[in-house]
């Protein structure tokens, strides 16, 4: 559609050349000296030939240049009047120079310029002040110097043009990436949160279906843990939607100030824990907050899911620079199961996100054991 456009507009440039050209000489706008003859078909005919060649002038700019600059100087050599005939010359040459041919625009300057005043030094008589070529010198120069002023600004928008396109498409790919890494953050959550309360409501249904015919006063207990684990999921549920509609103000994030009941679910689930703290309580900074909480209830759900029964002892260390979690239990190793599951991957990304450690794993003295440094300084 450009290369259209651009055709129609060197057409039309053309045919305003040949129109100004015949009607300026005819009406005596200019002169070219005193020995002027008058326009015949000979004269004619050269403006007829170079004007309309200019339809051309970007698609083949070197035939143009020759013919045009070859019409002008034939044009006043033969004594014709008026200035006008060196318009398509001194189009073509700006043409020239504005595609890049700088060389070429060169070129037909100077054949123009040597041509005419090549002319004008033959001549009997030198030109008189007034005369239209005087001033022929400055505008070859202006038309070369234009001609480069036009192909530096149009590089100078194609370079700015690319410039907004690969920002534009960076912003895309940084938006795609982000949209990404908010997915990931939502499954994450969803998978800490959710599946820690099915587990444990899950075990809670099967003591309950156990209970039901010997011990039906027992198995209250354990609808009532289901009922409070069903609960806290939709709680954990409603604060991550929360967080994604800035919306629910009154959700509290999930961290350590929620351990109690964590343990609390745990207990009720048949999991004995022994709770360690190390050092001073303080606040941390969400984040790492957050993740040490998800870690502790993952360790949670796969003791649960996995250890049989067992005890579980939770260690929270509080240094200055970083904060160390453990969750040790003594029953068989969780690892086989939940080494290569989604949880503990989640685990190992939540903190490589914040430049810490985590080592899960078959302990020492049996049991499994999942230990997490979380360092400070760069989460604040």
């Amino acid at each position: 559609m450009a290369r259209v456009d651009a055709r129609k507009s060197d057409a039309l440039i053309a045919f305003a050349a040949l129109a100004g050209i015949v009607a300026g000489t005819y009406g005596e706008m200019s002169s070219s000296g005193p020995f002027e003859r008058p326009l015949d078909l000979l004269g004619l005919t050269l403006i007829a030939v170079a004007a309309p060649a200019l339809a051309f002038r970007r698609s083949a700019p070197l035939p143009v240049g020759v013919i045009t600059v070859a019409c002008a100087v034939i044009y006043y050599a033969c004594h014709y009047p008026g200035v006008f005939a060196t318009a398509p010359a001194l189009t073509a040459i700006y043409t020239a120079a504005s595609l890049g041919r700088r060389r070429l625009a060169i070129c037909l300057a100077l054949v123009m310029y040597a041509g005419i005043y090549g002319l004008i030094a033959l001549a009997d008589t030198d030109p008189a002040p007034g005369d239209g070529f005087n001033l022929l010198g400055g505008w070859l120069v202006a038309m070369v110097v234009l001609g480069e002023v036009t192909r530096n600004r149009r590089a100078y928008l194609r370079e700015a043009e690319q410039r907004a396109i690969e920002a534009e498409r960076t912003r895309e790919e940084a938006a795609l990436r982000r949209a990404s890494e908010e997915r990931l953050w939502i499954a994450q959550e969803l998978h800490d949160s959710l599946t820690h309360s099915i587990s444990v409501i899950n075990v809670q249904v099967s003591v309950a279906m156990e209970l039901l015919d010997r011990r039906p006063e027992r198995a209250r207990d354990a609808l009532v843990a289901i009922k409070e684990s069903g609960r806290d999921a939709m709680r954990e549920l409603r604060a991550t939607l929360g967080v994604l509609r800035q919306a629910d103000q009154d959700a509290t994030p999930a961290g350590l100030a929620a351990l109690p009941r964590l343990v609390s679910r745990a207990e009720a689930a048949g999991l004995p824990v022994r709770t360690v703290v190390a050092g001073d309580r303080r606040e941390l900074p969400e984040e790492v907050d957050r993740t040490a909480y998800r870690i502790v209830q993952e360790a949670f759900t796969n003791v649960l899911r996995h250890a049989g029964p067992a005890s579980i002892t939770l260690t929270t260390e509080y240094h200055p620079e970083k904060i160390v979690v453990r969750v040790a239990d003594d029953g068989r190793s969780s690892g086989g199961a939940a080494g290569h599951g989604m949880g503990l991957i989640g685990m190992r990304e939540r903190v490589v996100a914040l430049g810490g450690s985590l080592s899960a794993g078959p302990a020492s003295e049996g049991g499994f054991l999942v230990h997490a440094e979380l360092p400070l300084a760069g989460a604040l």
